[in-house]
C-alpha cells in the first residue's frame, strides 16, 4: 500500500514518535550478522567504521542495502534491524553501518562525526563494489542518515557509481538548522534532553579512549544540541560556527542535483523535522525524487495497522524494500544473464 494510514491510536505525531522509539521489537528470522570493519581514511589506522552485515549465499548476485542510522543511533537501532529483516527476507544483502563513534566504536576513530559526512558511506560503497564485487547497491537512511543518503546522491550528481541503484530517506533532517530550532521548542524538551544526554555520554566515552584530545570542562553546562555543535562539532571540522555547519552539512544544498532514483518519506506532524523544506521546488520538481509527504507518521515512526500475521505495521520499512526491489531488479537480472552466458 503506497498511502500511509497510521494506527488509530498513533495519529498524533508525538505519540507516534515515542511509540516507535520505545516499542520493543524482535526479529527472530534475521540471522546473526557478520562484523565488518572499513578503513574510511586511507593511511590512518585509527579511523575505521564497523558494520553488521547479513549476506545471502553468493552475495554478488543480490542487491545490497546499505543502511544508515540517525543521531545517537547505531546498527542496533530497531528501525535498522526492522529494515534489515524485511530486506533480507526478500533476498537482499544488508550492511547496517555504524557512523563514527556509534555502536560502542569510539576507539576506532580519533575524530568526531557530523551530519553531512558522506565520505565514509561513499568509501564503504566503493569497497563493496570494487572489493566484494557487488553489482547493485541502494542506500537507505533514517533522520540524520536520511540526510546523508540524499546528500551523497546529490554530491554524486550525474556521476553516481553505476552500482548505486537508488537512495531512500525517512524523516531526513535536510535543513539541519530548522530541525535544531524546532528541537528548542518547549513541547520538544524530552527529545532535546535525550539527544543531549547521549551526545554528552558519547563525548565522555570518546575522551576516555583518547585522553587529552578533547576539552570536557564545559560539557556539563551544555543543554541543547546547538550548544554541543557550537562547542565541539563545528570547531572540530573547521566550520565557522554551528550555523555554518548546519548550512553546509544539509542535503538541501545539493538535493536538486540528485540523478538516481530517490525515495523520501516524511510527515507533516514530525515534532522536530519541519515539513516546509519538502515543499521546495528543489525536491518537488526533481523527476528523480519520489516524495511521500504524509499527514501523519511522526519522526521515523510510520506505524500502521497490521494487515497480516507477517506484517508488523512498520510501513516505511516495507516501502523502502519495495523501492529497492523495483530499481535493482533490472540491474541484477542483467548481471545474472551475463554470468550465465
Amino acid at each position: 500500500m503506497d498511502r500511509f494510514e497510521p494506527r488509530r491510536s498513533l495519529r498524533d505525531g508525538h505519540r507516534m514518535t515515542l511509540y516507535s522509539w520505545g516499542n520493543p521489537r524482535h526479529f527472530p528470522r534475521l540471522p546473526p550478522p557478520a562484523r565488518r570493519y572499513f578503513d574510511v581514511a586511507p593511511g590512518n589506522d585509527v579511523t575505521r567504521v564497523m558494520a553488521e552485515c547479513h549476506w545471502q549465499p553468493r552475495p554478488w548476485e543480490h542487491v545490497t542495502l546499505l543502511a544508515l542510522h540517525g543521531l545517537n543511533g547505531s546498527s542496533d537501532a530497531h528501525y535498522m534491524r526492522g529494515l534489515a529483516a524485511k530486506a533480507f527476507a526478500r533476498g537482499m544483502n544488508v550492511v547496517r553501518l555504524n557512523q563514527r563513534n556509534c555502536g560502542d566504536t569510539e576507539q576506532l576513530s580519533a575524530g568526531l562525526f557530523h551530519s553531512g559526512l558522506t565520505a565514509d558511506a561513499a568509501l564503504v560503497l566503493h569497497e563493496l563494489t570494487e572489493v566484494d564485487g557487488i553489482r547493485a547497491i541502494a542506500v537507505a537512511g533514517y533522520s540524520l542518515g536520511g540526510n546523508l543518503a540524499l546528500k551523497l546522491a546529490g554530491e554524486y550528481g550525474a556521476h553516481a557509481p553505476r552500482a548505486l541503484v537508488g537512495v531512500a530517506a525517512v524523516s531526513p533532517i535536510i535543513e539541519i538548522s530548522q530541525c535544531t530550532r524546532a528541537l528548542e521548542r518547549r513541547e520538544n524538551v524530552l527529545y532535546q534532553w535525550n539527544f543531549v544526554k547521549d551526545l554528552k555520554r558519547r563525548m565522555r566515552r570518546k575522551a576516555r579512549c583518547h585522553p587529552g584530545a578533547f576539552d570536557l570542562s564545559r560539557l556539563s553546562g551544555i543543554r541543547t544540541v546547538r550548544a554541543f555543535d557550537e562547542m565541539y562539532t563545528a570547531p572540530h571540522f573547521g566550520f565557522r560556527d554551528a550555523e555554518d555547519y548546519y548550512h553546509r552539512a544539509s542535503a538541501m544544498r545539493v538535493v536538486d542535483r540528485v540523478r538516481v532514483p530517490a525515495l523520501i518519506i516524511a510527515s507533516e506532524d514530525d515534532p522536530f523535522v519541519p515539513s516546509r523544506p519538502f515543499h521546495d521546488p528543489k525536491i518537488t520538481r526533481n523527476p528523480h525524487i519520489d516524495l511521500r509527504l504524509c499527514a501523519h507518521g511522526g519522526h521515523c515512526g510510520f506505524v500502521g495497522e497490521k494487515t497480516s500475521s507477517d506484517d508488523d505495521g512498520y510501513w516505511a520499512e516495507n516501502q523502502i524494500v519495495a523501492f529497492v526491489e523495483r530499481h535493482a531488479t533490472p540491474e541484477i537480472a542483467d548481471f545474472r544473464l551475463q554470468i550465465s552466458d
